[in-house]
């Protein structure tokens, strides 16, 4: 029997429920923030949603940061870093989705500090807890979970990298989650992050670095996901279905915060940054083809068949038959050739590019041939 090693920290403060967001101000309060910046996408500087936040701050916000690529480049955090020094800020609130999650978590890692992201997302520097201001995030989406790790992804465009870099101290101190604030959520948004859930879940439950705690969330988010998103995605005034998909996504989080996620998110970036799909979109892509093969080639202890029929399916076949169902009925972009990659060359570079150090904990090792042999499949 092979032994297992695990520890288990999430030093983040969970609020979840509907209208917990109202309560900004106690929040700030309880991490003793003084004076702060929102962090936040464009469309909430419009929408008017910032300026009420900012009102709920007893005067404590005192800027917003909003200008911020899809897929947060270390450009973006430099010049969210630049504003947090220039007021000499001590806390920050994200507002959003991944993106201004993982921004501002980076940018707050180094706020006290004095040199750019570059080198701490290179690894040629370490975060240090000296340099970090606090954060608290709020989310707006049911989807990366950002809001309940020390993960933030980022894309250097001068390098053409996109990676993940992480830090105890990159953790939020306080995580809220208002469903109600993913009421807006567009359909096609609702579907990729949605998917986003369901990859962490499934790839945290079988990655080498599986753990109890975290694969009995793998096992529960997995199971709201597939009993939820699709009514989510279908009537997005569905409260229920809204809040169900919100805990399936913070769930899956912490699913994911200790094992990481594996092959299906290391071939994403890729898809995002040569291909434009959506985060959430490009993780799905390959995920179905990832429980087939896992299953067949390294699933001796039967883990992966115990996940699908805890999930409701008789085999991991029938569950991946289904998610790549579900993809075809929220209109997920399913072969290479819907995205443009159809040529050998952009294959072959495709696979080099998704090898990754999430690769490394996918169950079975695999090599770049097998993930060209893979992506082919997808044609």
């Amino acid at each position: 029997m092979k032994q297992m090693d695990w520890n288990f920290n999430l030093p983040v403060a969970l609020v979840f429920g509907s209208g917990t967001a109202e309560k900004v101000k106690e929040y700030i309060d309880r991490i003793g923030g003084t004076n702060g910046v929102l962090v936040c996408g464009k469309s909430f500087v419009r929408n008017g949603v910032a300026d009420r936040f900012i009102a709920s701050s007893g005067g404590t916000i005192k800027s917003v940061f909003s200008d911020i690529r899809p897929n947060p480049t270390t450009e973006n955090v430099n010049e969210c870093v630049k504003l947090m020094r220039s007021q000499n800020a001590d806390f920050a609130v994200a507002l959003g989705g991944g993106s201004p999650m993982d921004c501002c978590k980076a940018a707050c890692a180094i706020a006290k500090g004095s040199d750019f992201i570059e080198p701490y997302h290179d690894g040629e520097k370490e975060v240090s807890e000296k340099e970090a201001i606090s954060m608290i995030a709020f989310a707006t989406t049911a989807g990366t979970a950002s809001e309940v790790t020390n993960i933030s992804v980022l894309t250097n465009v001068e390098k053409g990298l996109k990676k993940p870099m992480n830090h105890p101290a990159m953790y939020p101190k306080i995580a809220v989650v208002d469903p109600k604030l993913t009421l807006t959520v567009p359909p096609q948004v609702t579907a990729s992050t949605g998917l986003d859930v369901l990859c962490h879940a499934i790839e945290s439950y079988w990655s080498k670095n599986h753990q109890p705690i975290c694969s009995a969330c793998s096992v529960h988010a997995a199971r709201l996901v597939f009993q939820w998103l699709e009514k989510a995605y279908r009537n997005p005034n569905d409260l229920e279905a809204r809040e169900k998909m919100a805990e399936a996504s913070i769930v899956s989080g912490v699913a994911f915060s200790h094992p990481r996620t594996t092959g299906s998110h290391a071939c994403s970036f890729p898809l995002t940054n040569r291909y434009g799909l959506p985060h959430g979109e490009a993780c799905a892509f390959t995920i179905d083809y990832f429980v087939r093969f896992n299953a067949e080639n390294a699933d001796g202890d039967g883990r992966i068949a115990a996940l699908a029929r805890d999930c409701g399916f008789d085999s991991p076949a029938a569950m991946a038959a289904e998610i790549h169902a579900m993809k075809n009925r929220m209109g997920m972009k399913t072969n290479l050739s819907e995205i443009g990659c159809t040529s050998d060359e952009d294959i072959r570079q495709l696979a080099k590019e998704s090898m990754s150090m999430l690769m490394t904990l996918n169950p079975v090792t695999l090599t770049e041939e097998d993930i060209y042999t893979m992506f082919c499949a997808l044609r």
